[in-house]
């Protein structure tokens, strides 16, 4: 998984930061320090799903930077947020040029950049990524089984019987922040006391094909 993250992330790189990145592990195996090399524009990228200063500065302190002199090191995390590491001072033995708070990558950092892209490149950056995971959505079939599921619901009437169900807030409030609804919390804690029987409708409705509420969930 480790190796097809860093190939991908490489081609994402390529398109996003117009370089010419290539595996390393093409050329040599378990380079340390190194997982993608750009010889024509001088960068070395290295990918990691751990992201601490300790991983950075361990990265920094290897031998085989010494050769890499004039080049640019740059830092992906694949898994965590890496923004606090962006203010922060690195050892750096070799001197390789290496500025945090542009050379640290993260998932969030790459859509902000995706976001201010002109729209030609959004879409060679969308294709790319289509072709990475496989098959999009299929649009017909999201609109029917919406139009079904609203049907459903808006012929039920959900305040019949309501108990007051135990509810596990925090995990409301960590989906409404992770998905950016605060905005809509007060409508979300509105209609929370419900979710029971949407759930039931919701499993009634996957009787009828394998899942069919997960286009809907895609939403």
């Amino acid at each position: 998984m480790n190796i097809h993250s860093e190939t991908f992330f490489a081609d994402l790189c390529n398109v996003l930061l117009n370089l010419h990145l290539t595996n390393i592990n093409e050329l040599r195996q378990n380079v340390e320090s190194i997982d993608l090399l750009d010889d024509e524009n001088k960068v070395i990228v290295q990918v990691s799903a751990t992201c601490t200063k300790q991983k950075i500065e361990d990265s920094l302190s290897k031998e085989i930077l010494a050769s890499y002199s004039g080049y640019r090191y740059k830092f992906i995390a694949i898994s965590k947020d890496a923004s606090t590491l962006r203010g922060t001072s690195f050892k750096n033995p070799y001197n390789i040029l290496f500025e945090p708070a542009t050379d640290i990558i993260d998932n969030a950092s790459i859509l902000r950049s995706i976001i201010n892209k002109e729209i030609v490149k959004q879409k060679e950056i969308y294709e790319l990524v289509k072709n990475e995971l496989g098959n999009e959505i299929d649009i017909v079939k999201v609109d029917t089984n919406l139009a079904t599921i609203i049907n459903i619901l808006a012929a039920e009437n959900l305040s019949e019987n309501i108990d007051s169900p135990e509810i596990n807030v925090f995990e409301i409030d960590k989906k409404i922040e992770f998905n950016d609804l605060t905005g809509v919390k007060c409508t979300i804690d509105d209609y929370k006391i419900y979710y029971h029987k949407i759930d039931e409708k919701y499993s009634e409705f996957d009787k009828e094909g394998s899942n069919k509420s997960f286009s809907v969930c895609l939403l």
